[in-house]
């Protein structure tokens, strides 16, 4: 359930042919930052402005006048920038996103839909269709021991080989209100985290992830 197919329905992202290279998301981190820089080469312009060097803004979307955008960026139409968001390169942000006031972002492909509003953190991550993040939830993407990260289980142990590495959040993932993803988090389509919740390794799709009280599959 780690496979690029399994948590990502690739037809809501321009990163589409980019991703379909990688049999693991993850693997696609540390060439974020040159796929975003071919991207805009292929936008047509009459459809995007440039603020800065290297970001792309579409005509249709709209952005703070206090937001902070460095390139290579690249924002879709219908995409709204908050108040404060901070933006700092190797960025594709999709269509009808919400980037929240104070809400950095960092080497990450955002699917369409996908909402960050209220004082996120995201780096070295993708975030599927339909994603949410509660206020205040974090992805962190660096141990404190700066050591590669490795993808832990009951039944699995990945080595990445990768230094940072925040989080896979798959299509439709709702993580609640100051919850904290921990280095190489997976995690799987229609989950929901709880708020508060520190959450390492995989969480299953169509599951709850509560805390200490253990992750119980979704009621349908």
């Amino acid at each position: 359930m780690i496979k690029t197919e399994d948590l990502f329905d690739l037809e809501h992202t321009l990163a589409k042919d980019f991703l379909k290279k990688f049999e693991h998301p993850y693997d696609a981190l540390p060439s974020i930052k040159s796929f975003v820089t071919e991207l805009i080469q292929t936008l047509d312009k009459s459809e995007y402005y440039s603020p800065a060097p290297n970001v792309w803004i579409s005509n249709e979307a709209t952005v703070a006048k206090s937001a902070y955008i460095e390139g290579p960026t690249v924002i879709c139409a219908g995409t709204e920038i908050r108040h404060c968001a901070y933006i700092r390169g190797s960025v594709l942000v999709g269509k009808n996103c919400v980037i929240g006031n104070s809400t950095e972002l960092k080497n990450c492909i955002i699917f369409d839909n996908a909402q960050v509003p209220h004082f996120n953190y995201i780096g070295d991550s993708i975030l599927g269709y339909r994603s949410h993040l509660g206020a205040g939830a974090i992805i962190s993407n660096l141990k404190s021991d700066k050591t590669n990260i490795v993808i832990k289980s009951d039944n699995v142990c990945i080595e990445t080989g990768l230094r940072k590495f925040g989080a896979m959040v798959a299509d439709f993932v709702e993580v609640g209100c100051n919850s904290v993803l921990n280095p190489g988090t997976v995690i799987g389509r229609n989950s929901v985290v709880y708020p508060t919740s520190c959450v390492r390794g995989i969480v299953p799709e169509n599951s709850i992830f509560k805390g200490v009280k253990g992750i119980s599959p979704k009621r349908s």
